[in-house]
């Protein structure tokens, strides 16, 4: 069972996330291990899966990246499975210039805006995600998914750097 069926939702790139929020709320209650701590150890053993598989597909389903991800396996798009390869020379340039332009930066705000200016183009791109899918244009997904998780380690290494710039001048 996918992750949206696990949850009762539908297949979708965009989910309300109060909806997401009362689906998985409303079923973690249901199979919460405790309501079976009396009950077979089959029960116990089946209740304890189901809140496991609950708990993995409202951790992927939560977040907008990872549902994308996803969203596009069930799809047929596949990507590199180390999250970490770039093979897109383009991407590989910009993420190289980025990646010097945050090595070089020396002040708080100077990071702090390199990281806004990552996570606006994560939005953006993310919204953009739903026409390609639309489109059917599986080789712009691909490209699209591969720099949004560039994008999204971008981001977290841009607070890292920030962290110890901070811990540096403390």
């Amino acid at each position: 069972m996918d992750h949206f069926a696990r949850l009762g939702l539908p297949a979708a790139l965009d989910l309300e996330p109060a909806t997401l929020d009362r689906a998985y709320f409303a079923l973690q209650r249901q199979w919460h291990p405790d309501r079976f701590a009396n009950r077979s150890a089959e029960e116990r053993a089946r209740a304890s899966t189901e809140a496991a598989a609950l708990n993995d597909a409202y951790r992927t389903l939560k977040d907008p990246l990872s549902r994308a991800v996803y969203f596009s396996a069930m799809k047929g798009v596949e990507l590199p499975g180390d999250g970490k390869t770039i093979d897109d020379p383009d991407l590989l340039m910009e993420a190289m210039e980025a990646r010097e332009a945050l090595h070089e930066a020396r002040t708080v705000e100077a990071i702090d805006r390199l990281a806004a200016a990552a996570r606006d183009d994560m939005k953006t791109s993310l919204a953009g995600l739903g026409g390609l899918f639309l489109q059917d244009d599986r080789p712009a997904i691909r490209k699209a998914l591969l720099r949004l998780r560039y994008l999204d380690k971008f981001a977290e290494e841009a607070r890292a750097r920030r962290m110890n710039l901070e811990r540096s001048r403390a």
